[in-house]
Parts: structure tokens; C-alpha cells; sequence
């Protein structure tokens, strides 16, 4: 996970490293550190978050690196923080991932007398990299040599005291480089230096990059490389608060705006169709036979959702694995099996593991992911972007929306290339997804509502949040959001499951939180919640005016818009999770224990 920057250039590298850093926290915060180059290394590093880093004050070190991590080898102390160095202390490297055979490496270097001063697999790297440069290689032919040596998946970068220069390389983890005027940029995500420049390439696996001033170039098998230069379409703007308290409520109020992004220049309400620009094989869709959703946490939840539509818009066999669970076996026909790999940031290694599976077992894939660039989109055989804008919060939200969006798009999409979804129904199907950024604005428009619920149940034992059909999956989400970010003990249950055991957790302080809207079966759902008000439970509903609802301690309205309806009911309880955590002083957008990007196993 973790979070990389890098800045070479002509203005002091401290302030530019810590920036970027700053803008890096949401992918780790027990941690943080520095290394600025001159004739020696300056490093400065700590336990802690970002703004507990005291920055050196080096105005002549115009290179640098730096690192906030989240925690895999080693607890979160001085000594682990990154930049680590070698014995001598004029390399210093940063790394995400995680090297898996350090413990031998560690141990051999051990025996010709290497020190060592941390419990981090990453210390054996500057370790390696220093005798490279004793036996005269340079930074980047070192490094070279470096990542022959070790096993697993990482992101590193070093420098070198008295030398002007970052080299770096990626292998399953996330790196991109910026080009400036006169300066180059390193950085997990793009968000660290977007403020500086919005020109980018992204580095592939195998890639070795060397930034100097205003030069970046890539070797790849000692050959140079020319990558694309993309800029990124959206404003250093997006990446900021906007004046909310924190990114997670900014995001949430933002979906109405990134659903328009996702919708837009996607559907021909007039002739019924939605135009993803995915290309499949000729007769690749109508020779069909599965589809399988993989996917982990929020996007397996938005999976759940989207399979029901693809099953009844595309009439084919829809399945959703747990990525981390996921095998390709069992007597299916790869070519007739599209898989497609579901996942935000598109470098969750649960899921790039499975799309390699299915992939290497012969399986058609295709990504559904809101990065450019991003590892998934090269594992793939294509790409379906949500465009649902940056996501800084560590609890997804907006593209949770989007990512069902964009999938019941593809629904319709496959659906009408097979000849399995009427003209007529995909037209009522996209009027209602046109429909669904205003339907949300409205339940933005009523959070006063939601604040006064969660003032009056912050207190209490555990949440239930039920759901039948397409209201399961959001009753899984809204739980989900609610353990995330308030630390309470929430669970996501198939509202008819109530009774067959979970009922006997039920007491006067177990909220339910119920979606009562057309797609989830409202009259059923609601016989379930009364079975748990009789039991004392207080009872919010989500509803759209499909079943009598004065029953209820809270009731939210929601505009019924078809098949969607369910995904507007989310907003309420992303809204519910939020206030509960805020009331209770959580660190809403860096919850404990949890990070942006899962780019380990």
C-alpha cells in the first residue's frame, strides 16, 4: 500500500516532497519520511502521520524522495519508517510491496557483515544496492541488478548522495511519472504532484525509470522505452477538500457529478443502446456462456448488484467471487467465459492475482476500474473506465455508484448485442440510469435528516442494515461503510436470514436499517424488520412509497427509478455511516488499519 514520491528539479526538494506526501496520506499513515540529496543524504523520518514530519531545511538539495507507509513487515516505529539506507548511508530507498524472499537475502548479507536496523523486509534492498555500487555498477545499473535478486511485488526508488538523479522501478504496484518545466515527478498516484503538473506516464512492469531534471527516461531489458505522455483530464481542484471537513462527505456530495461522468456520451436513449467502446471478438457475445465478477470489499458488493442485471439483461450465467478466493477450474470453457475484474484503484493485488488466473487459463478479461493506467488495465484484454474522478477517502463511496453504473451499462451492452434485451426495456432501463444523478441529489438534499437519525442512535450496541435482491448487496455496502470508518459493529444480512439466527442479537439497541424501495422486494422486507421491532429494535427505512412505512422510527425517501432505486438508498447510508463516525470523533478519512490501494496479498 503505502504511498512514493520523488522530486528532481531546480527548487528545493524538501516543501515539494512533503506536499506531495501530504497528498499521499489516504494510502498510509503510520509513518512517514524523507531523504534529500547533496553531497550527503539528509533523512528525516518518524512514526506517526504526515504532519508530524519535521522536514530539514535543505534549500540546496534540489532531489529528493519520501514515503508514508502502511504497515506489512515490521510494527509502525522510527526505525521502520522509510527511506531505509545500506551501511554506508549514501543510498536510500523507499518501497511499496512487499519483497518476499527477504529473510534469506537479509540472512546472507548478514553473514558478510551487513547491519541491520529495522524489521522491514525493505532494508535488504539498500543493502543489495550498495554492494551493486561498490563493484561499480551505477544507480541504475545496480538497481537493475537489484530487482533480479528479489522476489514479490513492489514499487522502489532510490538516490544516491551527490547525484542529482532517481531511479525507480515497479513490479504489481503502482508507479507514474510526471514531466515538468525543467522537473520531473515520481509518485504512487498522481495525486502527490497535480499540482504541479498534470502530464504523466505510467510506468509498466519491468520498467526502469531514471529522472533527472526535466528528463525522464525508461529502460526496459537495458533498452530504452517510449511510454506515452497522457494528461490527466481532471483538476488538482478535485483532489482537494473543496471546503468540506473531510474528502469522504466531499465525495459523497460529488456522485450526483462523477454519474453524469460515468453516463456521459454513453447511451442512445432513442435507439435504446449504450456505447462503451469494448470491443469483443465477432460472435464472441452471442457464443457467451458466463460471466464471472471478481472483485474484494466495496467493488465485490457493487459486483453482487451488477450481476443481477447482466443475468436478466444478457440472459447469461453471472457469478461473483471474492477475488482473493477466486479459481479458474471446474470443467468451464474459457473462451465462452468472460471475466471481468472489478476494482477502483486497479492495482488491488487480490484481484490482478485472479484476473492472471483466469486470464492464463485461457478466459477472456476485461477491466472495470476508475484509474488510467492502472496495473488491471494491462492485464486485460480491455479496459471500461467509470470516470468517476479521484477518490482520496479511504472508505469508497462515489465509485461504488459509478462502478454499478458503468457495469449495468455493459448489462445493457451485452444485452442488446445478444439479442436478449428488447428495445423498449433497454430504453426504460437507461431513461431510469439518466435519472439516477438527480435522484441522488435529492437525498443529498435531505443529509439534515440523516444527521438527526445518527445524533439519535450514536449510542447504540451494533446495526443491522437488510435487504432482499437488489437491496442486499447495498445492505452489505452500508454495513461495510459503518465498520470502516465508526469502528461499530455493523453487519449486512438477506433480510429473510433475520430469522434464521441473527434475530437472536436483536435488542432495543440494535438499529435496523432496511431498503423498502422497488427491486428489493419492500412488502417481504418489511415483514422482516417488524419481526425485529417486536423484539425492541428501532427501525430506519429507505423508501420510495411502495409500502406503508409509518411503522417506522425514521423513514427516507427516495425517487423510484427502476432497477436503480436500491443504489440511491446507499447514499443515505453512506451519509448514516459518516455522521455516526463523525459525531463519535473517528478519523473518517483514515480509518485504523486500513489504506486507499490493497496492492498486497
Amino acid at each position: 500500500m503505502c504511498g512514493i514520491v520523488g522530486y528532481v528539479g531546480g527548487e528545493p526538494a524538501g516543501p515539494i516532497v512533503y506536499s506531495g506526501l501530504e497528498n499521499l496520506d489516504y494510502r498510509g499513515y503510520d509513518s512517514a519520511g524523507i531523504a534529500l540529496v547533496e553531497q550527503e543524504l539528509t533523512i528525516a523520518k518518524r512514526t506517526g502521520e504526515v504532519s508530524e514530519l519535521d522536514v530539514p531545511d535543505v534549500p540546496g538539495a534540489t532531489c529528493g524522495i519520501g514515503h508514508t507507509r502502511w504497515s506489512t513487515h515490521g510494527p509502525p516505529t522510527d526505525e521502520n519508517a522509510h527511506p531505509h539506507t545500506g551501511q554506508a548511508g549514501d543510498v536510500a530507498v523507499v518501497h511499496n510491496g512487499i519483497v518476499e524472499n527477504y529473510e534469506s537475502i537479509k540472512a546472507e548479507l548478514a553473514d558478510a557483515g551487513h547491519e541491520f536496523s529495522s524489521d522491514t523486509d525493505t532494508e535488504v534492498i539498500p543493502h543489495l544496492l550498495e554492494r551493486e555500487l561498490e563493484s561499480g555498477h551505477d544507480l541504475l545499473s545496480g538497481l537493475e541488478r537489484v530487482v533480479d535478486a528479489i522476489e514479490g511485488s513492489y514499487a522502489i526508488a532510490a538516490v544516491r548522495a551527490g547525484s542529482d538523479r532517481i531511479v525507480a522501478t515497479r513490479h504489481e504496484s503502482p508507479l507514474v511519472v510526471g514531466h515538468g518545466d525543467d522537473a520531473s515527478f515520481l509518485a504512487s498516484d498522481v495525486t502527490a504532484f497535480l499540482d504541479r503538473t498534470r502530464d504523466v506516464t505510467y510506468l509498466e512492469d519491468g520498467d526502469i525509470a531514471s529522472l533527472e531534471a526535466g528528463t525522464v527516461t525508461v529502460y526496459r531489458d537495458g533498452d530504452v522505452v517510449d511510454h506515452d505522455v497522457e494528461t490527466v483530464e481532471w483538476d488538482a481542484d478535485a483532489a482537494e477538500k473543496g471546503g468540506y471537513e473531510h474528502y469522504m462527505r466531499k465525495e459523497i456530495h460529488e456522485q450526483p457529478v462523477a454519474l453524469r461522468q460515468t453516463l456521459s456520451g454513453r447511451i442512445d436513449i432513442e435507439r435504446g443502446d449504450a456505447d462503451l467502446d469494448v470491443s469483443f471478438p465477432q460472435g464472441y457475445l452471442e457464443s457467451l456462456e458466463e460471466i464471472q465478477l471478481v472483485a474484494c470489499g466495496t467493488s465485490y458488493y457493487a459486483s453482487l448488484y451488477a450481476a443481477r442485471l447482466l443475468e436478466q439483461f444478457a440472459d447469461v450465467r453471472t457469478t461473483v467471487e471474492i477475488a482473493s478466493e477466486y479459481t479458474f477450474d471446474g470443467g468451464r470453457d474459457p473462451w465462452r467465459t468472460l471475466v471481468i475484474a472489478v476494482t477502483q484503484s486497479g492495482e488491488t493485488a487480490d484481484t490482478l492475482g485472479a484476473i492472471r488466473r483466469a486470464g492464463g487459463a485461457g478466459a477472456r478479461t476485461l477491466a472495470v476500474t476508475n484509474t488510467l493506467g492502472s496495473s488491471v488495465t494491462r492485464e486485460t484484454e480491455d479496459s471500461l473506465f467509470i470516470r468517476a474522478g479521484p477518490e482520496i477517502g479511504v472508505a469508497a463511496t462515489k465509485t461504488f455508484a459509478s462502478q454499478v453504473t458503468t457495469l449495468a451499462l455493459l448489462a445493457v451492452e451485452i444485452g442488446r448485442k445478444r439479442g436478449t434485451l428488447a428495445a423498449t426495456d433497454a430504453r426504460a432501463v437507461l431513461e431510469n440510469l439518466r435519472e439516477l444523478p438527480g435522484a441522488v441529489q435529492q437525498v443529498l438534499d435531505e443529509e439534515a435528516r440523516v444527521l438527526e437519525g445518527a445524533e439519535r442512535f450514536v449510542d447504540a450496541d451494533a446495526f443491522f442494515f437488510v435487504g432482499r435482491q437488489f437491496g442486499y448487496p447495498v445492505a452489505l455496502e452500508g454495513a461495510l461503510k459503518l465498520k470502516e470508518i465508526a469502528y461499530d459493529h455493523a453487519e449486512g444480512f438477506a433480510a429473510g436470514e433475520l430469522k434464521h439466527g441473527p434475530l437472536a442479537l436483536v435488542t432495543g439497541e440494535t438499529p435496523v436499517l432496511s431498503v423498502l424501495t422497488e427491486g428489493a422486494r419492500p412488502g417481504e422486507t418489511l415483514n422482516n424488520v417488524t419481526e425485529a421491532q417486536t423484539r425492541a429494535a428501532p427501525a430506519i427505512g429507505v423508501t420510495d412509497g411502495t409500502v406503508e412505512t409509518d411503522s417506522l422510527d425514521l423513514a427516507l425517501e427516495v425517487s423510484e427509478i427502476g432497477h436503480m432505486t436500491p443504489l440511491v438508498a446507499n447514499i443515505y447510508f453512506q451519509l448514516f455511516a459518516y455522521h455516526i463516525a463523525d459525531l463519535q470523533g473517528r478519523s473518517i478519512d483514515k480509518p485504523r488499519n486500513l489504506a486507499k490501494s490493497v496492492t498486497v496479498e
